[in-house]
């Protein structure tokens, strides 16, 4: 699994008759975070709940609206278990999500939710606005609760100083109501143009947050999001493709994708993520991946000058000088005079001297 994937469910068990208990990993920008949500599952008898289709109509549960979908506008409580305040009464009733866009909310590396505590909000499933929300919600039904016990995953910077979500908790135990949703689509339900559309979201998003320099992981996620529903996008077999996209799921046989993007357009697209991706990774700490990304990059558009000055730093990090001179080399034939590409073979052969008289010293030890 991709550790910038979040809300990837690495396991699932069975608890107590109408508990079901699940684990997974998801995304903050503080870095990774392992969650465990206990869902508190109504049976049918009990399930007198409605999904919102639209402003005025509801629809019972139990029809295929039965969990929210992507775009699913969800109106959603997370609060503190030990938090009186923040518990259901039959009182507190919230309003029905609308059409209307939710109010997005400031990522912030201090949280692990990203929501306000104790406070109805709404979430549109598919965002990436708080991937540990969104993760529990998009397996409840209306009006379920869940319990998730929050832990950071080792080796995330700065981790151990974020108690999630309470400042004197090292481990909180947190509450996800959802109380109703409108309708949403699963990948294979949408359209080459919706797809496309949050390809875009995603890519937009991704460069929103790697410029702030604050959101890091919310970039990777957002660059990643985008690649899962690209590679789903593109009529397969009319174009070449490669390889990996075959293995996708291809668009549904009743709807005629129009080519809203070409060949070539499809593959700068694709390349531009997996480029974008390779450079957070880069920044995470993550070299081993931001060279496959770059490698994938450079693959997709052999021309793109970034992808390989990220494929050349990427294999400087894991010592792979020689492939790493190459890269730096590419680039050097795609823009002459480059002073990256000048300065990185400089550093190249310097490292390679040093490494050299190393060796030297060590062979004439050994035989003298």
């Amino acid at each position: 699994m991709d550790p910038n994937t979040p809300a990837d469910i690495q396991d699932v068990c069975s608890g107590n008759q109408g508990r079901d208990v699940t684990s997974f990993v998801s995304v903050c920008p503080s870095g990774l975070w392992g969650v465990q949500q206990t869902l508190m599952r109504k049976t049918r008898q009990d399930q007198h709940t409605y999904s919102v289709n639209n402003a005025s109509s509801l629809s019972v549960a139990g029809s295929s609206d039965d969990f929210p979908k992507m775009g699913s506008l969800c109106r959603v409580r997370v609060s503190l278990k030990e938090d009186p305040e923040g518990l259901s009464s039959e009182s507190d009733v919230p309003a029905e999500p609308s059409q209307e866009e939710p109010i997005p909310y400031p990522r912030s590396n201090s949280s692990a939710l990203q929501v306000p505590l104790g406070d109805w909000t709404t979430l549109r499933l598919g965002e990436g606005q708080c991937d540990v929300t969104e993760a529990c919600i998009e397996r409840m039904r209306a009006q379920e609760t869940c319990e998730i016990l929050l832990s950071p995953v080792g080796g995330v910077p700065g981790a151990s100083s974020i108690q999630p979500p309470a400042e004197d908790q090292e481990m909180s135990t947190v509450s996800v109501e959802l109380h109703s949703f409108t309708p949403g689509k699963d990948t294979w339900e949408m359209s080459t143009g919706e797809k496309l559309d949050w390809v875009r979201f995603h890519k937009e998003r991704g460069g929103a947050r790697f410029r702030s320099g604050e959101d890091l992981w919310g970039a990777a996620d957002s660059y990643s999001r985008a690649l899962k529903l690209l590679i789903t996008l593109y009529a397969l077999g009319r174009k070449k493709v490669d390889a990996e996209d075959c293995e996708c799921p291809q668009t549904p046989p009743d709807v005629d994708p129009p080519l809203l993007l070409s060949a070539s357009e499809y593959m700068t697209l694709k390349a531009e993520l997996h480029s974008n991706l390779s450079l957070c990774q880069l920044k995470l700490g993550q070299p081993e991946k931001a060279r496959a990304n770059a490698a994938k990059a450079t693959k997709l558009e052999p021309g793109g000058p970034k992808a390989w000055y990220r494929l050349g730093q990427a294999c400087q990090q894991v010592n792979e000088l020689g492939e790493a001179r190459q890269a730096f080399r590419r680039l050097l034939e795609l823009q002459p005079e480059s002073p990256a590409a000048l300065k990185a073979l400089k550093e190249l052969a310097s490292r390679e001297k040093e490494t050299n008289t190393q060796l030297a010293q060590r062979l004439s030890k050994m035989f003298s």
